[in-house]
């Protein structure tokens, strides 16, 4: 079973990164134009939280807040789950599968190193069954490497 680590060697460790003084309205935009669903919260450079699509659905349209009015700060998640680089992908996928989240920040030394999603976890798995299969089907017809 493979790691965040992993993951994070094929994707890169560029996480998008917003402010917490800026709108939701933004946020939102950003999150489009990148095509993510989740953006970290840095603060003068330091993590601050997280930003998400959940956030955005129970925390303003429900509430009848103003995307255009409300900031960041104001609906982010303070205390995200966080992984590490040594974290398993059963581990990840059982966090995310209990807090019913679906992003996770991974830091190494106390510093943001990454963001993985429950997207990258299920493609990394399929890459690691894939070449499990073509493994097994090289040992049974004896063409071995």
């Amino acid at each position: 079973m493979g790691t965040v680590r992993h993951i994070l060697q094929k994707k890169g460790n560029k996480v998008i990164a917003i402010e917490p003084t800026s709108t939701v309205f933004k946020a939102l935009e950003m999150m489009v134009e990148q095509n993510v669903g989740a953006l970290i919260v840095m603060d003068q450079g330091k993590f601050a939280g997280m930003f998400t699509e959940r956030d955005y659905a129970r925390k303003v349209i429900l509430k009848g807040k103003a995307s255009r009015d409300t900031l960041v700060q104001e609906i982010m998640s303070e205390h995200p789950v966080v992984v590490s680089p040594d974290t398993t992908l059963e581990q990840c996928m059982a966090l995310m599968t209990q807090k019913y989240i679906r992003h996770l920040p991974v830091f190494e030394d106390q510093k943001l190193v990454g963001l993985v999603s429950i997207g990258d976890i299920v493609k990394c798995m399929m890459d690691e069954q894939k070449c499990i299969i073509e493994d097994l089907e090289h040992y049974i017809t004896g063409h071995h490497e």
